[in-house]
């Protein structure tokens, strides 16, 4: 059975941003029938970050590397993603998300944010070896109230891309 990990790195606990990741990991297990493991909320560790070695730490590191899709979530901090979140990547070594398939999610203020989930967040985690099929997922904070009708739409979009990374074959498009 194929699994979905939620990494949020917004310093607030239960935040807008993992409200979103959540949402995108229910829709896709929906589609796929994967398993959506807990969510890894880093203000619940970020105490332990700068810790070494941490035994806690060590193990969401290894959750995240052995998901068959990571959902990557943060706010939007000075045009990129929060400096949370870069700590606990850090931590990865080379190559360490390879084999993962990667969503790469910012929660934005406003439009002129749009791009920095494919200009900040998506490198980060192709450096990381991770593959980002999809296009990202700039969404804006205010609407999470509308975040099942937002975020249907965008898997509808990128089922495609994603259905092989859960197991799912895709059928093909036939041209009439």
């Amino acid at each position: 059975m194929s699994s979905i990990v939620v990494l949020v790195g917004n310093p607030q606990p239960a935040s807008r941003t993992r409200l979103v990741a959540e949402e995108v990991a229910r829709r896709l297990a929906e589609r796929s029938g994967a398993d959506v493991e807990p969510t890894i909320d880093l203000a619940d560790v970020a105490g332990s970050l700068f810790r070494f070695p941490d035994a806690g730490i060590d193990a969401l590191l290894e959750r995240v590397a052995s998901a068959d899709v990571l959902i990557v979530a943060s706010p939007t901090y000075k045009a990129t993603y929060t400096g949370l979140l870069k700590a606990f990547l850090d931590r990865h070594g080379a190559d360490a998300l390879a084999g993962v398939t990667a969503v790469p999610l910012l929660t934005i203020g406003g439009p002129g944010h749009a791009l920095a989930v494919e200009h900040g967040l998506r490198p980060l985690l192709v450096e990381l070896g991770a593959s980002t099929p999809t296009r990202g997922i700039a969404f804006p904070a205010g609407d999470t109230d509308r975040r099942e009708e937002i975020v249907t739409a965008w898997v509808g979009a990128e089922w495609p891309r994603l259905a092989p990374a859960l197991g799912v074959p895709v059928e093909p498009v036939r041209a009439d």
